[in-house]
């Protein structure tokens, strides 16, 4: 790779204009309109602008958000390009240029822009191969109720030289052109973002399936992606270093890059979380928020023949902005430097006396700090700061960079269900260190386990994932075990596989991965007509203990506008045993997600509902007005009841 700092680096410079701000270091030149602060030239190893300024409606590189007034159901509203009406230098020195953009909030703005002073920054360091930006949102008392749906940065690159689109090792590949997904190159399938290739411009794309869901990724592996130039080698790739200020935790699933081609962002949406995930503020509700710094890395490679040496030096790169983080050279004071946070360490354990009579370190664990809030709320929280670890294979974690506040501990552990939350909020300050020595959690239970269906891991990827149906294929994903659910339409193919009868399961002799199909989903019977499904799981008792109550657990990954009835041993019982009435709008199911948002259902048993001998759980996902209701089982366990001779806690 070509060196990205020369030991003799050209110290930064600044150029204010009429309309323009020009921001150059010798490496790259980087243009701003001003008051605006929108990006329209980024000119880089002979490249004149890397971003694309003809397209029909968005162009070149801004901030935008989505919003609705208070009380709009769902989760599409007004699209605001975030124009600043105010332009400032923060900081102009040989070292480093930080400038604003900022747009302070007027009554007059009202019905037209989101209630927010929203003041965006963008920073170019001396010898820095590339910039920064980040924002400060703020809704103070003055400010009307409203909802936020989304907010990002995107970039909109030059449709001509940037095709090649990367953001893991083994999801990369040539995108079509966006021209290929307008009719009649291209037809519309069950919803906008899907779209057949029938005549694409190159025919190596022709009968592929291009939807930019395909592409999503979870909050904690979405650190660098982006797209490569060939001729000259160039990368182009947006890479975050901290996930704090991003919503929902680690397995929130978001956007990257996609076809235009565009790389995005994202700090706030409702993909894969649904309208649970809006940020709703009340009237004069005070609230401020730092998004970002995210960087926007430049790379290239004397030797053409090889660009993919490209997204290997991204990775490396990726590597020493985490390393840096948090940054110290951001102005604002709002966010705060490494001095000015706090840590947490301990350790994690959990306690199940069905598994062990001793504690079991939380090999793996998930243990964060969020806003306080009920078990489970941090995959909801949206307006506060999210600090995450893994726990070692012993439990110990360690939490570090925390911004001030009050928080509280939640955390959760793979292989084992339901949630953790520390019984107090910890108040963190500056400088503070500290160590909450051993943690427990106490995972759900009642009595031993009868059988189980699926691994405990907030996911379905363990259950049968269909091929695609050939007519609908993205080639990324062929031969590709790991992403398989990414192709699109996979929800039809239940249908083809139970066209007349819904999928019956035999505990002991039939194997999830193979006969527990990935989501259960409504079957099409006609025209615009689908009928709700009804799942069978069949398993025998020796004897039936009359002694306690049964317990059946539910652990779903995903549910989109569904209602789960639960039965036992009478399909037709009216009430069900269980019903969880109406639940989730996460759409991970048409997302080619294999999760969205996490649930957690227990169902009383009583034995006189079970019999010696062969008895049958009837599952019925009821809703049946669209092919996309439907649900995705993490995980299914039937306990007996407790035993007298358990030993005590």
């Amino acid at each position: 790779m070509e060196p990205k700092v020369s030991i003799a680096a050209v110290a930064t410079h600044l150029f204010v204009q009429d309309k323009q701000v020009v921001l150059d270091n010798g490496l790259l030149k980087l243009t701003l309109t001003t008051p605006e602060g929108l990006i329209t030239g980024i000119q880089y190893n002979g490249l004149d602008n890397l971003l694309e300024l003809n397209n029909p409606v968005l162009n070149g590189g801004f901030w935008d958000l989505n919003w609705s007034e208070a009380g709009t159901s769902g989760t599409r509203g007004s699209f605001d390009t975030i124009n600043g009406t105010e332009f400032r230098v923060i900081v102009e020195n040989d070292e480093q240029i930080e400038v604003s953009f900022r747009r302070t909030w007027d009554p007059s703005f009202e019905g037209k822009h989101a209630p927010l002073t929203i003041d965006k920054r963008f920073i170019m360091l001396r010898g820095s191969s590339g910039f920064y930006s980040y924002a400060i949102y703020e809704h103070t008392e003055d400010m009307d109720a409203f909802n936020l749906n989304e907010t990002r940065i995107a970039f909109m690159l030059s449709i001509r030289k940037f095709r090649y689109m990367a953001m893991a090792d083994d999801r990369q590949r040539n995108l079509p052109l966006p021209e290929d997904r307008l009719p009649p190159r291209g037809r519309e399938l069950a919803f906008p973002e899907a779209v057949l290739l029938v005549n694409p411009v190159e025919p190596e794309f022709k009968g592929e399936v291009d939807d930019k869901y395909q592409y999503s990724c979870e909050n904690k592996d979405n650190r660098v992606h982006g797209f490569i130039c060939n001729e000259p080698p160039v990368g182009f790739w947006q890479i975050t270093p901290s996930n704090e200020f991003r919503t929902g935790g680690p397995l929130k699933q978001d956007l990257t890059s996609h076809v235009n081609p565009t790389t995005l962002a994202m700090f706030v949406s409702a993909h894969y979380g649904g309208e649970d995930v809006v940020i709703k503020f009340g009237k004069g509700e005070p609230w401020k928020k730092v998004f970002g710094p995210v960087f926007i890395y430049l790379n290239s490679v004397s030797d053409e023949k090889d660009p993919i040496l490209l997204w290997d030096d991204a990775k490396e790169q990726m590597k020493k902005e985490v390393q840096n983080w948090p940054y110290s050279f951001p102005a604002s004071a709002d966010f705060p430097h490494a001095d000015e946070r706090g840590s947490i360490q301990g350790r994690l354990f959990a306690q199940d006396r069905y598994i062990s009579n001793e504690n079991i370190p939380a090999k793996g664990a998930y243990v964060g700090v969020a806003l306080p809030g009920a078990t489970g709320s941090f995959q909801t929280e949206n307006k506060g700061y999210q600090f995450w670890a893994n726990a070692d294979d012993d439990g110990y974690f360690s939490i570090i960079n925390i911004f001030p506040g009050e928080y509280y501990i939640y955390a959760w552990i793979s292989g084992l269900i339901g949630d953790y939350r520390y019984e107090k909020a910890l108040v963190i300050t500056a400088g503070c260190a500290m160590n909450l020595g051993d943690l427990v959690y106490i995972p759900p239970r009642d009595g031993p386990t009868l059988w189980e269906i699926g691994i405990p891991d907030r996911s379905a990827a363990e259950f049968f994932v269909p091929d695609p149906n050939p007519m609908y294929i993205n080639k990324l994903y062929i031969n590709h075990p790991a992403d398989r659910f990414r192709q699109y339409g996979l929800w039809e193919r239940y249908a083809d596989l139970y066209p007349d009868k819904d999928l019956v399961y035999t505990v002991g002799i039939d194997d999830y991965s193979k006969d527990w199909f990935y989501a259960q989903v409504t079957r099409k019977v006609g025209e615009n007509a689908y009928q709700g499904t009804t799942w069978q799981i069949k398993f025998k008792l020796d004897r039936v203990d009359q002694s306690g109550k049964y317990t059946l657990r539910i652990a779903l990954a995903s549910a989109n506008m569904s209602i789960l009835e639960v039965r036992i041993n009478n399909p037709g019982a009216n009430p069900p045993k269980f019903s969880s009435g109406l639940i989730g709008k996460d759409n991970a199911i048409a997302r080619h997600g294999i999760h969205g948002l996490y649930w957690l259902f227990h169902v009383d048993i009583e034995s006189s509902l079970l019999v010696q001998g062969l008895n049958t759980i009837y599952l019925t996902q009821a809703q049946n007005t669209s092919a996309l209701h439907g649900i995705m089982y993490d995980y299914i366990r039937l306990e007996g009841p407790p035993p007298i001779n358990l030993p005590k806690l």
